[in-house]
């Protein structure tokens, strides 16, 4: 099979499509000929030697999610066969035309979509869910604050607040996101300058602030969380983009009984990823298969130009998932 490999940390430039050996599913597997995957900013981290695979993972081949056709089944899988649709996460190796994952960490893909949104979902909803819902507890006529507004999983965030009937604040740094976020029904949008936006977010809330926070940003914006979290307030850390450490005013998180989450899908053992899977299979599949949430898909490109991909995703201007298509 042919795969995009990395064959030394560095820029876009490094990403090769060639010739690789083709997996062979073992015991309790599936191989899944992939159709499309999508770009994520740990393909990035990846690609530059910052970032490496979990072991379990191919450690030269990208790619968190895919959408495709199961190809062989393993020994001992019962619930698949092949030709079935089905789409999921993997620790890497999605950037290729097929991969090997267990037989639980794929979920069936609704007969409506094509592989090119499936592939735009897995990694964006599954994170938002995992983050916001199942950690975060949000609930009916609770109000969240989504930062990134305009990533994958930001613009996963709010379609998925707006299911539940949940409020959707969110923030980004520019004004034509927070626009299109307002399409998928954000309620406020926010335009950080200077990583201030604590004292709008708690004037367009009353001073009540927010019960959830989906920190997809970190570093400084932490520090703005905790001045604008209600009492009880979830806050849910799962991106750095702006770095590793933030001054945190302990005071704050103790009279205000607050919680501080640090999450990450990638390096969860298996088991806490066939619950992950699952749970969006139960969850997260049917609001899509019934129009409630629907990827969002700001540009589809050949495998062979995923380091154009990596550029542009580098770059911050675009709005939901690049995806690449192997058809």
């Amino acid at each position: 099979m042919k795969a995009i490999v990395i064959d030394q940390p560095g820029g876009p430039e490094v990403l090769a499509w060639r010739e690789v050996a083709t997996p062979e599913p073992g015991r309790g597997e599936v191989r899944v000929r992939v159709r499309a995957t999508a770009v994520n900013r740990a393909d990035l981290l990846q690609r530059m030697g910052l970032y490496p695979a979990p072991p379990d993972a191919p450690q030269q081949i990208p790619g968190l999610e895919f959408a495709g056709e199961i190809d062989v089944v393993g020994p001992g899988v019962t619930q698949w066969k092949a030709g079935d649709r089905v789409f999921g996460l993997v620790g890497g190796g999605a950037y290729a035309e097929a991969l090997v994952t267990h037989a639980d960490c794929v979920a069936r893909m609704p007969p409506s979509l094509s592989f090119t949104d499936g592939a735009a979902i897995p990694e964006a909803f599954i994170t938002a869910w995992d983050a916001m819902v199942t950690q975060g507890r949000l609930g009916a006529g609770e109000t969240v604050l989504v930062h990134a507004v305009g990533s994958g999983v930001g613009t996963a965030a709010v379609q998925i607040a707006r299911a539940l009937s949940a409020r959707a604040l969110g923030t980004a740094r520019t004004a034509g996101k927070l626009g299109r976020a307002g399409k998928l029904g954000m309620d406020r949008g926010f335009e950080v300058q200077g990583g201030k936006f604590a004292d709008d977010v708690l004037r367009a809330t009353g001073g009540r602030g927010v019960d959830v926070i989906l920190e997809l940003v970190g570093g400084g914006y932490v520090t703005e969380d905790l001045a604008c979290a209600a009492p009880r307030a979830r806050i849910i850390i799962v991106g750095l983009m702006a770095g590793i450490r933030a001054e945190l005013d302990l005071n704050l998180i103790l009279r205000k009984r607050l919680q501080l989450n640090g999450t990450q899908l990638r390096s969860r053992p298996l088991g806490e990823k066939i619950e992950v899977t699952q749970t969006f299979a139960r969850h997260v599949v049917p609001l899509v298969e019934s129009g409630a949430l629907r990827p969002v898909v700001e540009r589809v490109l050949p495998i062979s130009e995923a380091a154009a991909a990596h550029v542009a995703m580098a770059a911050n201007e675009g709005f939901g998932k690049l995806v690449l298509s192997l058809d």
